[in-house]
Order: C-alpha cells, then sequence, then structure tokens
C-alpha cells in the first residue's frame, strides 16, 4: 500500500466506526501557547479533554501534520542519521471523548492493523503498564494474543499531559522486523535496537492527578491513540527505513538532482528530504523565517538543510527547488500545499539567497575570533553572537573550529542561552485582570449588533483595584458587570465601546468595555448617584464613536482581502487594532510592499466602497462556514458555531464577532496612511475610513500646498521644483565630498611628519578638523600608504560626537590589530567600535576625552608589541 492509501484506509475504517473524520489542524497551536508547534494529534482536541470544549461529535479521527523541532520535542539533530527521526510527520489517530474506552480501543487497532492492512499477527507484540490489569485481560481474553508476545512495562507506558491533570495508562503495539535485525522485545535488556519497533499507541485517560500526587478516576474516561504514517509505511512496503518509503523516493531523488549527486542514501540528503516538508508545511501554516520564535526554529532547518546540500557540493540555491515535487508527493492530501507552491518557493529562494550572505558575513566573523584567539577554544560569547545575531549554525561553527584544531566553549554558549531564554520567559509574562475576583457564573448577553440602547440589571461589581464590592458612589472608579449590553468589549482587535449607564438620578461614565471569560467589563467612573448591585439601569452606547470603529474594522475585512489579490493569498492576518480613529492591519508578506502594489490595494478597497453592496453576517456551523471559503483568523479559537461576515459578494468572506457598517458604501473612503516591516515576514499597514481618512485628504493637500508656496511655486510645478532642488543638493554634496578629499590629501603630508616611533612600529596618532567619516577614512588610507609600515588612528570630533579609524599596516596584522585598538579607544571616548585587524573604526559622545585617546595609542601600541 502506498502512502496515500493507508492514510486513507485508516480514516475510512474510523469514520465507519462512528468516528467524525476532523482535518488537520495548522502546525501552530490556537489552544495551547505551552506549545512552539502541534506535535501530536490530539493537541487540537486538549481543550475537549480538559472538558473546557463541546464538540458536536463523541468519537474523531484524524490524520495530523505535526512538528517536532524546537522546545521539549525536539528530533533536529537526529534527523537523517537514524530510521525513523523526522521534523515533520503524520500521526494518524482516533479519539473518544467520554464514548468507548479499553475494549473498544483495543479492538479498534487490532482490527485495523489485522483485518484491514493485514499484518501478521505473530509479527506484533503488546505492552501494557504495569498495573494495567483490565487491558491486560482484554489483550488476553478478549483478543487472544499470544501471552509470549506481550510484555508489562513501567514509567514508559504511562502518559500525563503535565505535572497535574489528566493522565493515565498506555498500550503499545510493536512490529517485530525478525531476527535479522540487532534488538530485543519491548522491556528486555537489548530493546533500544531496530528490530521491535512501535507502530501504535493508546493512552487510557483515566484519571486526574492533582499536585500532592493524588490521582482520582475521571467522570468521563476518554481515549487518545496515535500512529505514525511514517512508520507503518514502511512496516507495509517492507523497509526498514522510513526514508524507503514513496513519501521519500521521489524527495531523495529531487534532492539529488538539486545538488548534483548520485548518492541517493547519503546521510546530508535524507536530512534535505525531511526538511524540505517541515520547512514547506510550517511557511504554509504561516511562519515565516525570523530570529526569533518559531520563526527561528524554520529558519535553522531551512539553513540546515543548506548546509547539508553545500556538503553535497550544491554551489548555487537548490532547497527551494524541491517544493514542486514535494507539491506533487503531498497535494492530493493538503491540496492547500499546491495552492502556496509559489509563495513558499519564493520564501525557501529568499532565505537561501541570504544565507549565502550570512555564511560569508559569519565566517568572516569567526576567522577574526579565530585570528585573535588565544589558546584552542572559542569562547561561548562567541558562538551564540554567531548563533544569536547572524543566525550562523552551532554545527557550522563546531565545523570550522574541528577542521583548525579548536574546539568551542559550549558551557559558556549555554549559560548565554539559558540568559535569553530568560529574557524572552520574562518578556512573555502577562496578568490577567480580575479573574479571581469575578467568580460568576452564566455569561453577559451582547445585545449591540442591532441596538446602541439597552436596559440590564448589574451582577457584580468591582472597585479600581479589582476587588468585589457592593456599591460605587460618585466619584469612584471600577467596573460594572450586567446580566446584559449594547457595549461592544474589546476583541478581535476592535476596540472597546465607551458611553453611559444611566439610572434614577445616577450616571457611570463607560471608558472602555472588556472581556473576561464570558462576562463584559464596563470600566470607567461613577459621575452621579451611586450604583448598586441588582440595580436596573440603561445603556447608552457612543453613536459616533461606534460607528467610526464599526467603519475601520469593516475596512479592515476589505483590506485583507484587496492584500490576498494583490500580493497573494499566502497574506494572512497577524493581528489588528481598530478604533475611531484609524486602523492597524498586521498581515504576513516577506518583503515590503511596492508603492505600485500599494496603490493597487487602495483602489481596490475604494472599489468596493463605491459598490455600496450589503455587509451581510449569518450565523452558521463552523464546518459549513470553511466549506464556503470563509476565512478564521490565524491561531484564533472558535466555537462550533460562528457568525460569517461577507462584503461584495464573495470579495470578502471571513469569521468575525465585531461590529460593522451596514453597506460598504457607508465607508465612505478608504486611504492607507503608512506601510511598513514590524517582525521578520510581517508587515504593517496604517489606514483610516470614512471621516477620519477624509481628514487625511484634507491635511495632505494642505500640505502640499504649503510646500509649493515654500518653493515658490504652484502646485502644477511643484514636482519639478523638487527635483531642481534635489539635484541641487547631490551636486552640493558631491562638491562637498570633493572638498573633503582634497583637505584630507593636503593635510596627509603634514600629518606624517607627527609620526613616533613605538617599539620599532611607526605610530600617527592625531585629531584632524573639517572632516566627514568619509574623508577620515579616505584620509586614513593615504597615510597607510605613505607610512609603508605602522599604525595610524585619526580623530574628529563634529557636533558632540568624535569619530574615530584606525589603520594597521599589513606586515604588523598578525600581531597589531585595528580592531582591538578601536575598541578599548572608544570605550574611553564613551562609545563603541571594532573591525578587522587591517582597519576599523568606531567613536564616542565624550569630546573631552580625545587627549586621553591620543595618548593611549602608543601606550597601546607598545603593550602589544611586548605581548
Amino acid at each position: 500500500m502506498t502512502s496515500a492509501q493507508i492514510r486513507q484506509a485508516f480514516l475510512d475504517f474510523f469514520e465507519q466506526q462512528g468516528h467524525s473524520v476532523v482535518a488537520s489542524s495548522p502546525l501552530i497551536p490556537g489552544n495551547d501557547p505551552t506549545l512552539l508547534f502541534t506535535n501530536a494529534g490530539m493537541v487540537q482536541f486538549k481543550d475537549v479533554f480538559l472538558g473546557t470544549d463541546k464538540r458536536p461529535y463523541s468519537r474523531a479521527t484524524s490524520s495530523q501534520r505535526c512538528v517536532r523541532a524546537g522546545g521539549k520535542h525536539n528530533d533536529l539533530e537526529n534527523v537523517g542519521y537514524t530510521a525513523r527521526h523526522h521534523t515533520f510527520f503524520e500521526m494518524l489517530g482516533n479519539f473518544s471523548f467520554g464514548d468507548y474506552f479499553k475494549q473498544d480501543a483495543i479492538r479498534f487497532a487490532w482490527t485495523f492493523l489485522t483485518e484491514v492492512l493485514q499484518l501478521p499477527k505473530e509479527r506484533l507484540w503488546v505492552t501494557v503498564h504495569h498495573s494495567d490489569d483490565e487491558a491486560e485481560r482484554i489483550w488476553k481474553e478478549g483478543m487472544g494474543i499470544d501471552p509470549t508476545r506481550f510484555s508489562k512495562l513501567d514509567e514508559d507506558n504511562f502518559w500525563s499531559m503535565g505535572d497535574t491533570g489528566p493522565c493515565g495508562p498506555c498500550t503499545e503495539i510493536f512490529f517485530d522486523h525478525g531476527p535479522d535485525v540487532a534488538g530485543g522485545p519491548p522491556g528486555s535488556p537489548d530493546d533500544d535496537g531496530d528490530r521491535y519497533i512501535e507502530i501504535w499507541n493508546i493512552v487510557f485517560m483515566q484519571y486526574n492527578r492533582s499536585a500532592d500526587g493524588q490521582m482520582t478516576p475521571l467522570p468521563k474516561p476518554s481515549v487518545d491513540t496515535g500512529m505514525g504514517l511514517e512508520r507503518i509505511a514502511a512496516v507495509m512496503q517492507q523497509v526498514h527505513s522510513n526514508y524507503e518509503i514513496d513519501l521519500f523516493q521521489a524527495l531523495l531523488q529531487a534532492a539529488a538532482a538539486a545538488v548534483g549527486t548520485d548518492q541517493l542514501n547519503n546521510k546530508s540528503l535524507r536530512v534535505i528530504a525531511d526538511h524540505i516538508r517541515s520547512s514547506s508545511f510550517l511557511i504554509l501554516d504561516g511562519v515565516l523565517p525570523s530570529n526569533e520564535g518559531r520563526g527561528y526554529v524554520l529558519r535553522r532547518i531551512i539553513r540546515r538543510a543548506i548546509r547539508h546540500g553545500n556538503k553535497l557540493g550544491a554551489k548555487q540555491a537548490f532547497f527551494h527547488q524541491l517544493v514542486a515535487t514535494l507539491a506533487e508527493v503531498m497535494g492530493d492530501a493538503y491540496p492547500e500545499l499546491r495552492l502556496q507552491q509559489a509563495q513558499i518557493t519564493k520564501v525557501l529562494l529568499k532565505e537561501e539567497e541570504q544565507f549565502a550572505r550570512t555564511l560569508e558575513h559569519g565566517m568572516a566573523i569567526l576567522e577574526q575570533a579565530i585570528a585573535e584567539l588565544e589558546g584552542q577554544v572559542i569562547a561561548g560569547e562567541t558562538v551564540f553572537r554567531l548563533y544569536d545575531t547572524y543566525g550562523f549554525p552551532v554545527d557550522l561553527t563546531a565545523d570550522v573550529a574541528r577542521e583548525q584544531g579548536l574546539t568551542l566553549d559550549m558551557e559558556g554558549f549555554e549559560t548565554e542561552m539559558a540568559q535569553q531564554r530568560e529574557r524572552a520567559r520574562a518578556a512573555g509574562q502577562f496578568n490577567v485582570d480580575y479573574n479571581d475576583q469575578l467568580d460568576l457564573e452564566g455569561q453577559t448577553r451582547f445585545n449591540g449588533y442591532d441596538a446602541l440602547e439597552g436596559r440590564s440589571q448589574v451582577v457584580a461589581l468591582l472597585s479600581a483595584k479589582g476587588e468585589k464590592v457592593h456599591q460605587l458612589s460618585a466619584g469612584e472608579a471600577g467596573v460594572v458587570v450586567l446580566e446584559s449590553t449594547t457595549f461592544y468589549a474589546e476583541s478581535g482587535g476592535q476596540a472597546g465601546d465607551q458611553g453611559m449607564l444611566r439610572w434614577d438620578r445616577g450616571l457611570f461614565q463607560v471608558q472602555d468595555c472588556t472581556k473576561e471569560g464570558k462576562h463584559h467589563l464596563h470600566h470607567g467612573q461613577v459621575n452621579e448617584g451611586v450604583i448598586k448591585v441588582g440595580d436596573s439601569l440603561v445603556t447608552e452606547v457612543d453613536q459616533a464613536r461606534r460607528q467610526a470603529t464599526a467603519l475601520n474594522h469593516s475596512a479592515t475585512h476589505l483590506l485583507h482581502a484587496a492584500l490576498r489579490q494583490v500580493l497573494g493569498e499566502h497574506v494572512q492576518q497577524r493581528g489588528s487594532l481598530v478604533n475611531a480613529e484609524r486602523l492597524r492591519f498586521d498581515f504576513s508578506h516577506f518583503e515590503a510592499v511596492s508603492a505600485e502594489e500599494l496603490s493597487q490595494i487602495e483602489a481596490l478597497v475604494n472599489q468596493q466602497i463605491r459598490l455600496n453592496s450589503p455587509v451581510a453576517t449569518e450565523l452558521m456551523p463552523i464546518d459549513e462556514a470553511r466549506a464556503r471559503g470563509a476565512m478564521a483568523l490565524f491561531g484564533e479559537k472558535y466555537d462550533d458555531e460562528v457568525r460569517v461576515l461577507s462584503m461584495g459578494g464573495d470579495f470578502s468572506m471571513e469569521l468575525c464577532g465585531g461590529t460593522h457598517a451596514q453597506r460598504t458604501g457607508d465607508l465612505g473612503v478608504f486611504r492607507i496612511l503608512s506601510e511598513g516591516g514590524i517582525a521578520s515576514g510581517v508587515r504593517r499597514i496604517e489606514a483610516a475610513a470614512g471621516e477620519s481618512a477624509l481628514q487625511t485628504i484634507v491635511e495632505t493637500d494642505q500640505l502640499v500646498s504649503e510646500i509649493a508656496a515654500l518653493l515658490k511655486g504652484s502646485r502644477a510645478t511643484l514636482m519639478d521644483k523638487v527635483k531642481s532642488l534635489a539635484e541641487r543638493n547631490r551636486s552640493l554634496e558631491k562638491e562637498l565630498e570633493r572638498l573633503s578629499a582634497k583637505l584630507a590629501s593636503a593635510q596627509s603630508g603634514d600629518l606624517l611628519a607627527q609620526a613616533v616611533e613605538v617599539q620599532g612600529v611607526r605610530v600617527l596618532a592625531t585629531q584632524v578638523e573639517g572632516v566627514d567619516v568619509k574623508g577620515l577614512r579616505d584620509l586614513l588610507d593615504q597615510l597607510k600608504n605613505k607610512i609603508g609600515s605602522g599604525v595610524v588612528v585619526l580623530l574628529a570630533a563634529d557636533e558632540g560626537k568624535v569619530s574615530l579609524v584606525a589603520g594597521v599596516t599589513a606586515d604588523l596584522t598578525a600581531h597589531l590589530s585595528a580592531g582591538n585598538l578601536v575598541r578599548e579607544l572608544s570605550a574611553l571616548l564613551g562609545g563603541k567600535g571594532g573591525g578587522r585587524a587591517d582597519m576599523a573604526q568606531g567613536g564616542g559622545q565624550d569630546i573631552s576625552a580625545i587627549p586621553k585617546a591620543l595618548q593611549a595609542v602608543p601606550e597601546w601600541v607598545a603593550s602589544a608589541s611586548l605581548n
């Protein structure tokens, strides 16, 4: 059976057993911030197992794409060197949420393996947890397995979601590859061999473990099972290594052709074939290469593949070429892979081109560090700087070190890494306000889609400190929680409403509205009277502010659709902020948006506004919404019933709970205010609609008029005036550079006479006037040529800053480094600097320290020469 046939047979079998077939979730978990990537089939069902989420089914089956390449589950270093480690794999699973338990779970597994796949029973080996007498009895008495092919295991066969929470024993099924392969059965002294390979694992979630270690039975025991597609494919295709299955053979051949080798069994080729899968699917799910978080893991995977290609002799970019083959191999199971093929290829090619520069830059830094090295160990700080700042892989640094008989200070590197992790952990801390104090049943009903005024009852009050109180008096700030409200709570990037809560002889000014759990929190101050729990009052939303916010929110949907039309379907929302003044929209895109593209995007949105089509909302099951093509926010978790917002027919269709215009024409006009990058692979557009957009047009028009008047021209001649001014400016800059170079050349002869001899080395250290940084470098080159052999240091002061350049002639760089000298001098000047052994530059803010810095030069040369 091919891998595709096995995948389909598994899903079909469990669908016949009453399971709902659930699509693979993205590789970025939407319901677990503790996970870097989706690493198992049960991740998308975690909230169901915990009882915090309800689904319309109690049995499910899926083929889940998974990545294990960072954090706790990290197989990266083993990939390519073992038969079954991968960064990307598919996990076939079946799940019971309080429905069937051990008897059926075991029966399903055994039936599928022995009847559907027709694996010989004598080649299978079963294990249970030593405490699980029930599972043992089911296997031996119910299924009639051979007792001689059965083991009881200890900690290896017990699963837990964490230190506390759901947990339970496991039962596993192994396949015996035969006596020709080394290794013993599970639980034996030599069970770490390759003969017996785990192909199925069933977790019986039957206990809840408390902080003190006590385990109490769960009211609804559940089942979580998993079988690796690649592993079972190797069994079915009668090969020992996963890399020999059909999924990998085409990739290996394509990789071999791309790098120019015929060694199909080469381990570096295996690395490349594995990494193209994880890289492509991560990009597909919205991850882009960067220097932090998930993006850094992706970058590391890509660069590891490129390095292995280089080891095989690849001289040009090759990795991106493999996307086409991957789309052929896996496109039927994952059609979105074909849809995004061009985008994935672009991202990989750009990363390959960038890494070529990184490789060159990193090697220069590493070679300098080695040249200045005292001893045989490269400092951990240097290794970390290459890794963290320049994306230079540690294993590549180690390779270079080995070639020169050096080692790495890995302990120092790990110390730096630990400090970085601590900084990241501190930056990621957050506090949830009021969570402990609310403790309320039910929820606040939101009635604000169709009305801005309503009547409700106070169900809770909180003081400004977040403490539960019975009343708030005039002048006091606090939070009001209502039974129902017309105030929209901040959500989905839309700012919360403002307005008033009114009652007899009382007024509460609402300054913001947020959501805590299922309750709306009205933040503000009592302006008049006293408000008490149980009071009945009227909610009044600020109509103008709500309308302006709604227009900007509708504009984000039109903008998102326009971005995808102009830039490509890879564009995904990465965040937004919508208020009455303007909108901010963050999206995934790997390069700057050109002025022409921005013009097209703006024109598309305004075209939809002029069409004045209705803005329609509809509640429907989430599966139906997705089937219709409705877009969901990246990483968001949705209920089974969702609100679908449509504009311009099928121009824009997204899941959204926010407030919106009634027709696109209500927006009036749309204006893009700015575009720029905020992180690697993430861009930001700021824009406005309605009155705010019109105001920016008026302000721009006024600014143009003022500039035209300043240049003594009209609006019609403004462009010509600006061009003329720019050309004159460039001409003056060139003339200034020419005069500066002439002045520097004229000074060089006089300056050389100031050179002194220190320990046999000619040293010139002086301050020059009227020369910019470029002039300093030009003058340095002239003086180095004229001095023949020696050290030259030049300083110049301008506008409260000191610029510094230093040069060492080639015959002295083995003993004297300009980079080291500049670092010391810059520190004296209150700044930083560095560079190569032959030339470096720096500076500082302390002009008064110039004499001290000049005096330090001959002292440094004397000390360095003696050493």
